[in-house]
């Protein structure tokens, strides 16, 4: 039960530490980790290809060793057949003797030179395969370069929507909670209308409304008047089509 408890624990903190990382700061963790393992590849695959180049040294030296015990065997064995020509028995085993010594440092050279070439065609191989791998860690090294540019762009965009979403939210939330509804606004209208409307009627019904009712009826005769002397004057035809008197 406590493994459980534990594993959920790392599991709960590991994601809330992912969620919590920045994308920009995970990018950057990500290039520099394939820099180092790049660098390290290196360093091994610069190794790889060192030994190559000791085993071909070695192997030079070798067949140098091969060439001279070879060359001092024949010498050694013309030596013992010219002691044999001259009835030396005493310099044919010398030298005989010396050919065989060479003989066998002949064969421990060839030996030694025939193990450095299996070594060296082991070391051929891994000196490619050390490279490969470098150029095909170089270039995912690029294409994260190019991957972290591409995931910036699109970082950086991702920001950009998320302020205008967060603008327009705002903005929407004003509207709804400050600014007045067009709703609203007609009903005080409609409701200042119907109340300047009920003042009036209010004012007809009584008798202040009566008395300005009645003077405004005696203005329209009064004026009435003033316009039938005027059209006199001008000798007009009056309201009825009658020329005035």
């Amino acid at each position: 039960m406590f493994k459980r408890i534990w594993g959920y624990i790392r599991t709960l903190f590991r994601q809330k530490a992912e969620s919590a990382m920045k994308p920009e700061v995970e990018i950057e963790q990500a290039i520099n980790e394939a820099r180092k393992q790049d660098s390290a590849l290196r360093q091994q695959a610069a190794k790889v290809i060192a030994h190559r180049t000791k085993l071909e040294a070695r192997i030079e030296k070798a067949a140098d060793d091969v060439g001279d015990a070879r060359e001092m065997a024949k010498q050694a064995l013309l030596r013992a057949e010219k002691a044999r020509a001259a009835g030396d028995a005493e310099g044919t085993a010398k030298w005989t003797q010396s050919a065989q010594s060479l003989a066998m440092k002949l064969q421990a050279a060839q030996n030694n030179l025939d193990g450095l070439k299996e070594q060296y065609e082991i070391a051929l191989d891994q000196a490619e395969e050390a490279k490969n791998a470098v150029q095909q860690n170089a270039m995912r090294v690029q294409e994260l370069t190019a991957k972290r540019m591409q995931l910036l762009g699109q970082l950086e965009q991702a920001k950009m929507q998320e302020s205008v979403n967060k603008a327009m939210e705002s903005l929407t939330a004003t509207v709804e909670t400050d600014a007045p509804s067009l709703s609203r606004v007609e009903e005080k209208i409609q409701g200042r209308l119907a109340e300047a409307k009920a003042n009036a009627e209010l004012r007809e019904a009584t008798p202040e409304g009566a008395e300005s009712e009645l003077r405004e009826a005696v203005s329209l005769a009064q004026a009435d008047d003033t316009l039938a002397e005027l059209r006199a004057e001008l000798g007009l035809e009056g309201p009825a089509g009658e020329l005035t008197s």
